[in-house]
């Protein structure tokens, strides 16, 4: 063949396939087009529900992704409504019932009001005529998620409570199918709004340079900002010089003191909660609560609308909030806790939470945490079985001490555990210890456990047995769980295959459990699990999730005054 042809044949099907590359993207794009009106076959093809998403979804009609999307949130608002409608139905005549089924419905009771909360919030937002931005964006997908994440609660709770079988006859259809319609709205909003997370190392770099030199490292008080009579009051009390700087100290409105000699405000925590203003906004400052040394037996609740509470207390093993709810005594996993926070914003440093209840009673959680945008450093959780309790939204947590054996970091919050020490106790005599067991259901969940700069130890009860406990970082509790070690010691207590099963092959396909730079005889990956689900990530991947990226703490950590590193170390 002529060489001049050969050339110019190569040169044709080159012409050939570059404009076939450039047909198919661009029909691609216009599918994947947020103002392209699209069938509610191809909506739905996409969501892990398709079926029941076209029953949903109008028929005969065609409109573009975030049309849908609104249309399937205002449904999901519609049922969440009819919902709690039925709960209080249910509650409506607690005397024929158990006092196990009334603790897990008043759950479902407090949940489903959470979630219509959030779905409103939601709705008023996508009907904004403004264009969203990317951390409202954000806001919505982990309210979303939120919503999931509180429906898999109530199930979980009526699942356990053995004398309910009646009321989960007539819960079932419509827990499942708020489920189904919860999953297919996150979906629909994820693919109408959702921009993938930016993998570009060296924007990942830069970014670790500018956190490290925003880096404040603060060993002492909070640098609050108050005025001259709350500063006397709140100096007073804890004897303190507090340290005040120009541009980041943390506003503070109002303060009370809680001392159980009588010599402050108030004699318990509870009582000051209560106190507290409703439904203020950041930019009215904290309502902060100083509690001074003693060991508070009480069970403390921040409910939604006190928004904004900042708790100091006089440090780890000084102030001690106590209690022992548990399981095996008849409450459900979600009230067991001693503490319990769902007010935004919320702030605690420098205080000691236990359940006492021990490992014989199972579950009995310390902190239950379901508060957006809440933080707590310098404090410590003790317990054993289910310690710490990260239920939703989004957290962070620095310099904390957390104990306990088997999932006792637990939940399906979107949550990084920065410089924390993890302490390892002896479990029952047939117990293995794991870490964390993450309870993430759908994979449009922005939710996972980051566990950064950590230190996972033995405490002195487990290093002084005879060493036969085997302790694991942790196990898929549901179907996506998703959980990253990065950057953390592990001392010799974890064995070899770092991870184990739910139950036989649950969730080990599906599930996302990382492990980045880790040190320490337990993070040798020689011997590791070989789980689909498992991955050995490189920095691109694990700057996913660090502080700035997986929970946006530099759009609101500042404003709390706690220490934090945005980046990779």
């Amino acid at each position: 063949m002529d060489g001049t042809k050969l050339i110019s044949s190569h040169y044709c099907i080159l012409l050939i396939l570059v404009l076939l590359q450039l047909f198919f993207s661009t029909s691609l794009a216009a599918v994947n087009s947020t103002s392209t009106p699209i069938s509610p076959n191809v909506a739905c093809n996409a969501t892990m529900y398709p079926k029941f998403c076209k029953s949903m979804l109008p028929r005969n009609d065609t409109s573009n992704i975030r049309d849908y999307s609104r249309f399937s949130v205002h449904r999901s608002l519609s049922a969440a409504n009819k919902f709690l409608s039925l709960i209080n139905k249910y509650l409506r005549h607690r005397s024929t019932l158990s006092i196990t089924a009334i603790r897990a419905l008043e759950d479902c009771r407090l949940l489903a009001g959470l979630n219509i909360d959030f779905l409103l919030s939601t709705m008023t937002s996508l009907n904004a005529t403004k264009p969203l931005l990317s951390y409202e964006t954000d806001d919505l997908q982990t309210l979303l998620s939120a919503i999931l994440t509180n429906q898999q609660t109530c199930s979980d709770g009526l699942e356990a409570t053995a004398s309910s079988w009646s009321l989960k006859d007539g819960l079932y259809t419509p827990l499942s199918n708020g489920t189904k319609l919860y999953s297919v709205s996150l979906s629909l909003f994820t693919r109408g709004w959702v921009r993938k997370k930016n993998k570009c190392k060296s924007c990942d770099e830069g970014r670790k340079l500018i956190f490290s030199e925003m880096e404040h490292v603060r060993h002492g008080p909070l640098p609050l900002r108050m005025s001259n009579s709350n500063r006397e009051i709140f100096e007073s009390a804890s004897r303190r010089q507090l340290l005040q700087t120009n541009g980041d100290d943390v506003l503070v409105n109002d303060v009370v003191v809680v001392s159980q000699n009588g010599t402050g405000n108030f004699t318990t925590i509870s009582d000051a909660v209560a106190a507290a203003p409703n439904n203020t906004g950041i930019d009215s400052g904290y309502f902060l609560i100083y509690i001074t040394a003693g060991v508070y037996e009480e069970y403390v609740s921040i409910a939604k609308n006190k928004k904004y509470l900042m708790m100091i207390g006089d440090g780890i093993n000084q102030t001690v909030i106590t209690g022992n709810r548990s399981f095996v005594d008849g409450w459900t996993t979600f009230n067991s806790a001693t503490f319990a926070v769902v007010g935004h914003g919320f702030v605690a440093v420098n205080i000691t939470i236990c359940n006492t209840a021990g490992a014989i009673k199972h579950q009995a959680v310390a902190l239950r945490n379901g508060a957006d945008l809440s933080s707590f450093y310098g404090c410590s959780f003790e317990g054993y079985q289910d310690t710490l309790y990260s239920h939703s939204l989004r957290q962070f947590y620095r310099e904390c001490d957390i104990y306990g054996t088997v999932d006792f970091i637990f939940g399906n919050a979107a949550v990084v555990l920065q410089n924390c020490n993890i302490y390892v106790r002896l479990p029952l005599s047939y117990q293995f210890n794991a870490v964390t067991a993450q309870g993430r259901t759908d994979p449009n969940q922005n939710t996972g456990t980051s566990i950064h700069n950590c230190s996972i130890l033995a405490s002195p009860d487990l290093a002084s047995s005879n060493g036969t406990t085997n302790t694991y970082l942790g196990r898929p509790w549901k179907e996506y769980s998703r959980t990253i070690y990065m950057q953390s010691f592990m001392d010799t207590l974890i064995n070899p295959k770092g991870w184990t099963p739910w139950s036989g092959d649950f969730a080990l396909n599906t599930s996302f459990y990382a492990e980045f730079n880790n040190s320490g005889a337990g993070s040798n990956l020689i011997d590791r699990i070989t789980w689909p689900g498992y991955h050995e990530i490189n920095a691109t991947d694990a700057a996913n999730f660090t502080v700035d990226n997986f929970i946006l703490g530099d759009d609101w950590l500042p404003t709390t005054g706690v220490s934090y590193t945005g980046g990779l170390l």
